[in-house]
């Protein structure tokens, strides 16, 4: 059985309090969009993991997929160990949440193929447990998102009338460390209300409190930025805590922008 777990951006990222467990209390808009990975899972087998595609740094046991088994294993001991692999498609530490994605995709793929009867709300109770917004991908749908990422509240949204630049430098931004850069603030406005505004409004209303230190850490984003409102972008902004940046431009019309030919450049239109 084979899936294609796709990835998301943050429209807008606002860190609001420190809580007690040493994580963040923050509101962002999730969105998602159709650049994937491929995950497929073969059984009966022993339980292994590979990959292909972008290299995958870490431990291969480390793995959000192999997690993801584990996790419902604990809790169905019937499960038979599988084969997984992953092609990896989705740029890494980008801020796009492709490693969330594919656990999430994980969790549903086991509960389907081997019949497990998990509901919706199961499921993304077992992804919260994995990552903060892997809870998103179980539903996959435009959400406004609070509390660690995983309180989810649907938001009708539809950026079809829109075309989508995607362009990742190559830079890997440690999220720890960008959240230590970070003064939580409450907003005047909250996200919520302020994605309400036409789309032509959300550069002066939508923000993401990562950008500061991590434009001042890596300039070249900031320039991207930059480019793409000189090239027309309505709104462009750095997904999560990057170092992907996000442009929104008029349908069809993101023809003629040069980028560095080692970026990796992705149009939705």
């Amino acid at each position: 059985m084979i899936v294609f777990p796709n990835c998301k951006i943050n429209l807008g990222l606002n860190i609001l309090q420190r809580r007690a467990d040493g994580f963040h209390d923050l509101e962002t808009v999730f969105y998602p969009l159709p650049v994937t990975d491929a995950l497929e899972v073969l059984s009966p087998g022993q339980l292994q993991f590979n990959s292909t595609g972008i290299p995958v740094p870490g431990n291969a046991a480390d793995n959000l997929c192999l997690k993801a088994w584990h996790l419902l294993k604990a809790d169905f001991p019937e499960l038979p160990p599988v084969n997984i692999h992953l092609h990896k498609h989705i740029p890494i530490g980008a801020g796009l949440g492709g490693g969330s994605a594919d656990a999430a995709f994980m969790l549903q793929l086991l509960n389907n193929k081997f019949r497990l009867e998990l509901s919706t709300a199961q499921l993304i109770a077992y992804a919260a447990q994995l990552g903060s917004d892997c809870a998103f991908f179980i539903q996959n749908r435009t959400a406004y998102a609070t509390g660690r990422g995983e309180i989810l509240e649907p938001l009708e949204l539809n950026l079809a009338a829109y075309s989508i630049l995607l362009v990742h430098p190559g830079i890997h931004v440690n999220t720890g460390w960008a959240f230590g850069q970070i003064t939580p603030r409450v907003p005047a406005l909250s996200l919520r209300d302020s994605i309400q505004h036409p789309l032509e409004a959300w550069k002066d209303l939508i923000h993401n409190d990562f950008e500061a230190p991590v434009f001042q850490a890596h300039p070249i984003l900031k320039q991207i930025k930059e480019k793409m409102y000189n090239a027309g972008a309505l709104y462009a902004t750095m997904s999560g805590s990057g170092s992907a940046m996000v442009g929104i431009f008029p349908k069809n019309n993101i023809a003629g922008i040069l980028w560095d030919t080692g970026y990796r450049v992705f149009e939705i239109i």
